[in-house]
């Protein structure tokens, strides 16, 4: 016997109501506490780094990914060896590793080597010698993100590229079209609905990873909140005020991102017809 169910895009979102009442009720309660109003104030303006330092990495490791994905699909066996060294060394290290040792080895050993390239512009006297503390721990954990994450993205990149079927690819090469034109108008329109729900996702993951940059003192939403807490040992209340906000924003992002996607299939769908 056939038992119907509901298909899950049109199941009503009990999920969704559930969560924007408890985040009302939170609200309500910052609102009408000093303690979590008080806590609430010093852990928000940790935002706009949290929201910076995630927008200028993932830009950066989007670019670096589509390049050694690029690389990992190129004709030249030495590209692809270098595209897959990159990935598979890259993957293998956990952020935090990673973050550790861009800010207190990458950064000195680039500094050293940079002066060392330099040193004849510098004894001229037309270039400064460049200091590791000239390289602030903000931009030390964009770096280390960036490079984390550019091999998980790299990977989106290349799955979605070699959804593309062949079969147009070829077309678009008789028609005359170039290497470029074959990517612009061709494969990336096609592969990026293979590439956004995944990479939408890394997105999403890089929000909340981002609060591993207050391990070097970064001012984002984790570090105002081990100020505050250090310093008022109201730890449940601050932590539960950290995760309400990165909740907010985590939430908000894939509601966003679901709606995009949804639309993106609707128009292939009108297209289509």
């Amino acid at each position: 016997m056939n038992h119907p169910s509901a298909s899950p895009t049109r199941e009503f979102p009990w999920w969704l109501v559930a969560a924007a009442a408890i985040a009302a009720t939170i609200a309500v309660l910052i609102a009408a506490s000093d303690l979590y109003s008080q806590v609430f104030a010093t852990v928000s303006k940790g935002v706009a780094i949290t929201v910076f330092v995630t927008g200028v990495a993932f830009a950066l490791a989007s670019l670096i990914g589509l390049g050694t994905a690029l690389m990992a699909l190129s004709g030249s066996v030495v590209l692809r060896q270098i595209a897959r060294f990159y990935v598979e060394i890259i993957r293998g290290v956990p952020v935090l590793v990673l973050l550790f040792w861009i800010a207190f080895a990458g950064v000195p050993a680039f500094v050293g080597l940079w002066n060392l390239a330099t040193a004849p512009l510098q004894d001229a006297g037309m270039l400064e010698p460049l200091l590791v503390r000239d390289v602030s721990l903000l931009w030390r954990a964009i770096i280390a993100l960036t490079i984390g994450y550019s091999a998980f993205i790299s990977e989106v990149f290349r799955a979605g590229i070699q959804s593309v079927d062949g079969g147009q690819i070829e077309a678009a090469k008789a028609l005359g079209l170039s290497r470029f034109q074959r990517f612009r108008l061709i494969i990336l329109p096609q592969a990026i609905r293979i590439i956004l729900p995944p990479l939408g996702n890394d997105f999403v993951a890089m929000v909340k990873d981002s609060s591993l940059v207050s391990v070097l003192g970064v001012a984002d939403i984790t570090q105002m909140g081990k100020i505050y807490a250090s310093g008022s040992f109201r730890f449940f209340e601050t932590y539960s005020i950290v995760a309400y906000i990165y909740l907010i924003l985590t939430v908000s992002l894939s509601l966003a991102l679901r709606a995009l996607e949804k639309r993106l299939r609707q128009g292939e769908t009108q297209r289509s017809r």
